[in-house]
């Protein structure tokens, strides 16, 4: 187990779908617990695999003093309440923005086991599942933004000490605003 450097803003891992796992092995299990660590480490809600290079379908999650994680998730959601609320991102430090996100969410995937899982969440549990499902999908936040929003969070984003000479690739969520996934106050990953 150890603490991992995260992927920032402009690596192309952080804009490519991630693998469904298929092996359920020791190192799925190691994976686990390296997200984990760097999870804690960088006091996050949530960390998706692609933030530490690893294009799987597999998040970390601390909210409300409960840490877990959840492989190969699939969402649905129970009704159509949405809410705003702050959010930011691991991958984006020092960043923060109203997003709309669903406010209530059924999670179904698998443990790294292999066990069947569900996790049902409202609010920033909700919020955390569906950034960093989206993080699985090669979507960031910041796509579900308005537009002005965005270009206010890119000029932030040029301008911040982290960010390199590489061009941000930015693209509008394939689910819209509202889209299918999400976060509240706190830094998710």
């Amino acid at each position: 187990m150890s603490v991992t450097p995260i992927r920032l803003f402009g690596d192309p891992v952080l804009r490519s779908p991630a693998d469904p796992v298929v092996d359920f092995d020791k190192e799925l299990r190691t994976l686990v617990a390296d997200l984990t660590d760097t999870l804690l480490d960088a006091a996050g809600a949530g960390l998706a695999a692609p933030q530490i290079g690893v294009g799987l379908r597999v998040f970390v999650f601390d909210v409300d003093e409960v840490v877990g994680h959840l492989i190969n998730p699939t969402l649905t959601f129970p009704d159509d309440e949405e809410e705003e609320g702050q959010e930011g991102c691991l991958s984006i430090p020092g960043l923060y923005y109203d997003t709309k996100r669903r406010q209530n969410v059924v999670a179904k995937g698998f443990n790294e086991f292999g066990d069947p899982l569900q996790i049902v969440g409202s609010g920033m549990l909700a919020r955390c599942v569906q950034h960093e499902t989206d993080h699985l999908d090669g979507v960031l936040f910041l796509d579900r933004l308005d537009s002005a929003t965005r270009k206010i969070a890119m000029k932030e984003i040029r301008a911040a000490e982290w960010y390199g000479d590489k061009p941000p690739v930015v693209k509008l969520s394939p689910h819209g605003p509202g889209g299918l996934s999400g976060l509240a106050s706190g830094r998710l990953a």
